[in-house]
């Protein structure tokens, strides 16, 4: 529920650590973590993701864990630390929303089918807060933006591909991803790359660098930056429509069914001329299709200081500033957005006054990014090693709305907007212990228990006030130029070519015209409310969702026997919105021999909506039907998603279960893992309700009743409707092979995931045909990433294939038009010569062949699109890079 601020409290609470870990920074206590005295070699060996209690081998792991060194994430030529996980963890997914607000600077990922809010994100073990963007659609994503963790602060990446809310909390339904930060104490690396498309565009540059400083003789400082910038793409074609065409080569150039060349200050000359202003990305298109622009600084720091022999202080945290710039759809003339209406003064009046070729929106983005985490750890006298830990992160994105309009200002609207702003703040505190019991086991048995509280808060900070007022134009007849029988006032009848009788031949019973008064006079015009394709978040829906949780929980394990290691857990959590969960977990390793390991585990999981995913409004362009649709999401306890029928939210529920083998021969060593996830109550967004101001689509028009009634500004120029809910469950069925072999100096990698998910309930009241069809066909079932690495002395030649399998897309609502997706491999190769003992170059490509997928023929998308834009398998083709390297 919306409650007042804690925001005052957050802040001091922040501030208060930050204090603290300054003076103690500043006072010379450090922290050494239980391996920093291990090399590289055994740290790739050793996961601490997966048990709560100590370090184990790779080997001995209950669990399936990918261990990804300093080495494999610097030999991933990528800015985005999301793409280098994408690269080199074949269960992790990601997707490119070119048009879809801040999804396009912040993508929704998948683990094992699941989206990134089913996977915890840690760094050095500890919740990395999520990011302000809830994303709008399907399965509406709140997560972590990974982006901001710069790739040259991470010591490695140890990847947990199982459930372990039980052991970790809400979230880590999937499994759990843990950011290992540097804490080198000297020397250090730079790193310059650049690189562009094989089409000429999406030039990029990336800058980013370590040191390592010591603090006395106990301790350390790890300073990583990053400077990253890159352009846009555009796989686009010129827009040409069957309701408007403004390709130039087409012979239905200015044409189409809803092209409209009889508004005011419409002419061939004029129009032509202003396409290229259309859009303000340069891109050649009035709608570019790629990746967005972005830039962005990062800092990330790792510090400790060993107090004593049984005390540590730790700290470590962020800030980073990242921003981003991309298109909506095009508005041609007609298109509902550019209109003629009448002025005050009775003349006619188009937004083509201001833009004579059309417009397309622009939408910027800027992030700001940061987070501290101190604590001290070490042991009591009893042996019992403690954890006590705090963590504040916030993150912020405000927008920018430049290139549009708000329609129902009229003439009077401006052309830039800042229609609002969303911040996402956490506060945790926690308390991790450990101790050794002696049970007459094989071993003794290791009990890892703690306790935490966090709250947790999401705010909508509205925009300026153009952004979501409802200007004259927002109703018809604004000057009271016509009277209810459609005769003219005496104001009316001083207008030159005013028609009030003018309307359309189609009427309702009561003699009133259909949809509203369309085909009349510009004078019944009604046009949108706020900057269109973004409209500001207004004091109705603008304010702080709020909450709290305080959980609790217990991890036994131990080697009952030389074969067998057994762990359990357990946790309780409680949350102020949704009550209490209580979830467990049991796994197993057992050796077979010398060189094989059986391992398996089952456990319950649950995920709480979070405060974001409650609060969330928004208004955008939608394609429900494969037309651009005005589309408003609303928050399911609002009074327009309670009048839409909507329930109010519930925690996610799943059982996972997981059996396999690990082992090895000679020098090949193979993990093979089979899971099966079942969620209960999954959380989506329904399909798009329609919505319309004609009584005959008796279901559209009641609709549009419930948002007029609600108070939705603009409800007479939205056509269609959605909330999130729990709407359906379903069942998610895999298995992942990893193999690794090592001939001389040739390492050959070998990652496999299949993955199928199926709807187990139904879902026919939330979901239409083809959302149900998508969930369950629109990504390959299995995807493989398959390399080589050899070295020859001073040179080193990597080579990588990545395979992604077949798909389906349903192209309209009733499913009955499928588009099939042939599988699709992209074969990356680098060359890296070691110019000196600290200095190397590299060289080499992504996608060295230049592969697409299949183009889109089915008709989902449309507006210049040559590829889906939402599918997984990447469209931007080959890119070529250079790199040096140079270490201190």
């Amino acid at each position: 529920m919306l409650q007042q601020s804690k925001l005052n409290k957050a802040i001091k609470t922040s501030l208060m650590t930050w204090a603290l870990s300054t003076v103690a920074l500043s006072s010379a206590m450090a922290q050494e973590t239980p391996d920093a005295a291990a090399d590289a070699e055994s740290y790739e060996k050793v996961v601490i993701t997966g048990s709560r209690g100590a370090p184990r081998s790779l080997a001995d792991s209950p669990v399936p864990v990918d261990v990804l060194s300093e080495d494999d994430l610097a030999g991933v030529p990528f800015t985005d630390t999301n793409d280098v996980l994408k690269t080199l963890v074949p269960s992790y997914s990601l997707q490119r929303q070119p048009i879809s607000d801040g999804a396009s600077f912040i993508r929704p990922a998948t683990l094992r089918g699941m989206p990134t809010d089913k996977t915890l994100v840690l760094v050095n073990s500890k919740r990395r807060h999520r990011s302000a963007l809830v994303q709008i659609g399907g399965s509406g994503t709140q997560g972590p933006d990974i982006a901001t963790i710069p790739s040259s602060a991470l010591k490695g990446v140890e990847v947990l591909r199982d459930g372990a809310a039980a052991q970790y909390g809400s979230d880590a339904i999937a499994g759990v991803i843990n950011f290992v930060l540097k804490d080198n104490d000297e020397g250090g690396s730079f790193s310059l790359e650049t690189g562009q498309y094989y089409e000429g565009d999406g030039e990029q540059i990336t800058m980013t660098g370590n040191v390592g400083f010591a603090l006395g003789d106990k301790g350390f400082v790890s300073i990583s930056a990053e400077y990253a910038d890159s352009n846009s793409t555009s796989r686009s074609e010129q827009y040409c429509e069957s309701w408007a065409c403004v390709d130039a080569t087409s012979p239905d150039f200015l044409g189409g069914g809803s092209f409209d060349s009889s508004l005011a200050g419409y002419t061939e000359e004029g129009f032509i001329a202003g396409l290229d202003a259309a859009n303000l990305g340069g891109e050649g298109v009035v709608q570019p299709w790629g990746q967005p622009n972005t830039s962005g600084t990062r800092l990330f720091f790792n510090s400790g200081y060993e107090i004593s022999d049984s005390m540590k202080f730790y700290a470590f945290g962020n800030y980073s500033e990242s921003e981003g710039d991309g298109s909506f759809y095009y508005r041609y003339p007609g298109n509902g957005t550019i209109e003629n209406i009448r002025e005050q003064d009775g003349s006619l009046y188009s937004p083509l006054e201001k833009f004579p070729g059309g417009f397309t929106p622009r939408f910027f983005g800027d992030i700001t990014d940061y987070s501290l985490v101190t604590g001290l750890e070490g042991e009591f006298a009893n042996g019992m090693t403690y954890d006590f830990s705090g963590r504040y992160g916030s993150n912020e994105i405000s927008y920018t709305l430049k290139n549009t309009i708000n329609p129902s200002m009229g003439p009077d609207s401006p052309t830039s907007f800042t229609p609002g702003d969303l911040i996402n703040e956490e506060l945790q505190f926690s308390a991790d212990f450990t101790k050794y019991f002696d049970a007459d086991l094989y071993s003794d048995v290791l009990v890892a228990f703690g306790l935490t509280y966090m709250e947790e808060s999401y705010e909508l900070v509205g925009g300026d006030e153009a952004s979501y007022s409802a200007g004259p134009y927002a109703l018809p007849d604004p000057w009271d130029f016509c009277n209810a029988d459609y005769t003219a006032t005496a104001a009316g009848a001083a207008i030159s070519g005013l028609n009030c009788a003018n309307y359309t031949a189609n009427t309702n019973e009561d003699g009133t015209p259909v949809d509203g008064f369309a085909g009349m006079d510009p004078v019944y015009q009604v046009v949108g409310v706020g900057s269109n394709g973004f409209p500001g978040y207004s004091p109705e829906y603008s304010g702080k969702y709020e909450r709290d949780m305080a959980g609790v929980y217990v991890d036994v394990s131990s080697d009952v026997s030389e074969s067998l290691f057994l762990q359990g857990a357990m946790r309780y959590e409680d949350y102020s919105d949704f009550g209490s969960e209580l979830v467990g977990k049991v796994a197993f390793r057992y050796t077979l021999n010398d060189d094989f390991n059986l391992r398996g585990s089952v456990g319950t999981g649950f995920r709480a909506p979070t405060p974001g995913q409650q609060g969330t409004t928004n208004v955008s362009t939608r394609l429900p039907n494969g037309l651009p649709v005005a589309t408003g999401l609303f928050p399911a306890i609002s009074p327009v998603g309670q009048a839409l029928g909507a329930e109010p939210l519930s925690p996610e529920k799943s059982l996972n279960y997981a059996i396999g083998v690990t082992g090895n021969v000679d020098a090949l060593n193979i993990t093979l893992d089979f899971y099966r996830i079942e969620l209960e109550d999954r959380f989506y967004a329904v399909s798009t309700l329609e919505v319309s101001t004609d009584p005959t689509k008796v279901d559209a028009y009641q609709n549009y009743l419930k948002l007029d009634a609600a108070g939705v500004a603009g409800a007479n120029s939205i056509g269609g409707v959605n909330y999130f809910q729990n709407a359906f469950d379903t069942v998610t069925q895999g298995m992942d092979l990893v193999a690794t072999y090592t001939f001389d100096d040739t390492v050959f990698t070998t990652s496999l995931n299949y993955n199928k998910t199926e709807i187990d309930s139904d879902a026919s009241d939330y979901l239409n045909a083809e959302d149900q069809f998508d969930v369950e066909n629109a990504t390959p079932d299995w995807r493989a990433v398959i390399s080589a690495k050899h070295n020859f002395d001073m040179l080193s030649i990597l080579v990588r294939a990545n395979i992604y399998g077949s798909y389906e897309n349903a192209i309209n609502s009733a499913a009955t038009t499928i588009q099939e997706y042939g599988s699709t491999v992209f074969f990356d190769v680098e060359a890296k010569y070691q110019l000196t003992e600290d200095l190397s170059i590299a060289a080499g490509a992504r996608n060295i062949f230049d592969e697409y997928p299949d183009k889109d023929t089915g008709g989902d998308d449309c507006c210049g699109n040559v590829y889906w834009s939402s599918n997984i398998v990447d469209w931007q083709g080959g890119y070529y890079y250079a790199r040096l390297n140079y270490t201190f």
